[in-house]
C-alpha cells in the first residue's frame, strides 16, 4: 500500500504574516527532500527567505508558480512514494482546502497586547507555554519585534517567549525612557513588572545585546540566562554607515544598501522590507528619537558603552553568537566575551543571525535555556 501523500504549505513567519510571493522552486520534481533542506524562496513583507522541509520525502509534484501571491498553509507542492499514482496527487490536490487562520491559531488581533510602562505604550506578545522561566527577546537599533519572525515558534515549542518593541520602535510609543543603557536597561525591569514576570532568559541583538547585558548586570536576581547575538558593548568599532546611514535615508535609493549592510547576503532585503521601514521611519518624531539615540550610543562614529564587565560580574551563563561576516559590528569583538560564556562564530553570516541562521541559533538559544 502507497505511503501518505505530504504537503508543502506556505509557512507562518513570525506573529503577523498572511501571506507570501512565491520567487523560485529551489528543487526540481523528483528530488529527495530531507528535512530541513530549502526548497522554496519566498518573499513576505518582512524578508525574502527560504522555505525548509519540515518533512522528508520525494518531491512529486510543484503546484505554486513563481510569482503566485499566497496565503499562509496554502499547497505549494506535494511530496509522497512513488507507489502513489498520479491520479492520486490529481484527487488530493483539488480537494485540498487552505485551513482557516484561526484554526489552531489566535487571531492576529489578540496576539498583540499593549502595557503602559513608565508612561510609554509598549506593544508585545506571549507564545509557548504558561509554565516556567520565560525567554525575552530584545531586538536592537531601528528594529522591531519582526526581527524575532523565525526564533518565536520555534522557542516557544520549549519555553514562554516574550517578544516586544522597544520605545521608540515598531508600535510601542515614539518616546524614550533615556538615551543610556543604564536607562533602557531600567525600562526592560520595568516592562518585566507590569507583566508580572519576575525572572527571564534575555536574548539580545546589537543594541538589545546591549541592552540584555547591562540588565544582568544591573539586576541580575531577574535574569536567568543571557544570549547576545551580534551584540554591542563588546568594542568600540561601529559602521557609521549602517547607524547614521540608517538615521539620515529618507528614500527607497538611500535605504536600500544601508539595510544590505545587515546581511552576508544582500539579496533578503525585499522591496517590502524596504517600504516598511521607511514607512517606520516616517511616523512623527521617528528620525529625531533615532538621532538622539544614536548620537549618545555611538558618538563620533565609536560605542560609548563597554558591558563586558558588568555581564562577567553578573555571574549568569552566557551565550554569544556572532556573524563572521557582520559588517555592521566586528565579529572580532567576540574575542572580548567574558571568560566562561559559549562563543559561536556563525559563517557565512551577517549582523542579523537570527534570521540568516535560524535553525543554528534557534537549537543554541534552546540548550542554552534548557530547552
Amino acid at each position: 500500500m502507497a505511503g501518505p501523500i505530504t504537503p508543502i504549505v506556505m509557512p507562518k513567519w513570525g506573529l503577523s504574516m498572511k501571506e507570501g510571493t512565491v520567487n523560485a522552486w529551489l528543487v526540481e520534481e523528483g528530488a529527495t527532500i530531507e528535512v530541513g533542506m530549502p526548497i522554496l524562496d519566498v518573499e513576505t513583507d518582512k524578508l525574502a527567505s527560504n522555505v525548509e522541509a519540515a518533512d522528508a520525502g520525494l518531491l512529486r509534484r510543484r503546484i505554486a508558480q513563481p510569482g503566485e501571491v499566497l496565503p499562509v498553509k496554502a499547497l505549494l507542492g506535494v511530496m509522497a512514494p512513488t507507489g502513489v499514482s498520479e491520479e492520486e496527487i490529481d484527487a488530493y490536490v483539488a480537494a485540498y482546502v487552505v485551513p482557516a487562520a484561526s484554526e489552531g491559531e489566535e487571531e492576529e488581533g489578540s496576539v498583540f497586547q499593549t502595557v503602559t510602562v513608565d508612561g510609554i505604550g509598549v506593544r508585545y506578545a506571549r507564545r509557548g507555554l504558561e509554565a516556567g522561566t520565560p525567554v525575552l527577546f530584545i531586538h536592537g537599533f531601528g528594529g522591531d519585534l519582526d526581527n524575532w519572525l523565525f526564533n518565536i515558534d520555534a522557542v516557544a515549542e520549549h519555553s514562554p517567549v516574550i517578544v516586544f518593541d522597544l520605545p521608540g520602535h515598531g508600535q510601542s510609543d515614539v518616546k524614550l525612557p533615556g538615551t543610556t543603557l543604564e536607562a533602557l536597561a531600567v525600562f526592560v525591569v520595568h516592562f518585566l513588572d507590569a507583566i508580572n514576570v519576575k525572572q527571564a532568559h534575555l536574548v539580545g541583538h546589537s543594541l538589545g545585546g546591549a541592552i540584555a547585558a547591562q540588565l544582568a548586570g544591573d539586576a541580575p536576581d531577574r535574569v536567568a540566562s543571557v544570549t547576545l547575538i551580534s551584540p554591542a558593548g563588546f568594542g568600540a568599532e561601529i559602521n557609521t554607515a549602517y547607524t547614521g546611514g540608517f538615521v539620515e535615508a529618507r528614500s527607497r535609493r538611500e535605504l536600500k544598501p544601508v539595510l544590505e549592510l545587515l546581511f552576508a547576503d544582500p539579496a533578503l532585503v525585499s522591496r517590502q522590507m524596504i517600504d516598511g521601514m521607511l514607512k517606520y521611519k516616517r511616523m512623527d518624531g521617528v528620525e529625531p528619537l533615532l538621532a538622539e539615540l544614536g548620537a549618545a550610543l555611538f558618538k563620533d562614529g565609536r560605542q560609548t558603552a563597554r558591558t563586558v564587565d558588568a555581564l562577567a560580574a553578573s555571574g549568569k551563563p552566557v551565550l554569544v553568537l556572532w556573524g563572521r561576516d557582520d559588517h555592521v559590528i566586528p565579529s572580532a569583538h567576540a574575542a572580548n566575551a567574558p571568560e566562561g560564556a559559549t562563543v559561536k562564530i556563525l559563517e557565512g553570516t551577517g549582523h542579523m543571525a537570527m534570521l540568516e541562521k535560524a535553525h543554528e541559533v534557534n537549537a543554541a538559544i534552546g540548550a542554552h535555556v534548557g530547552g
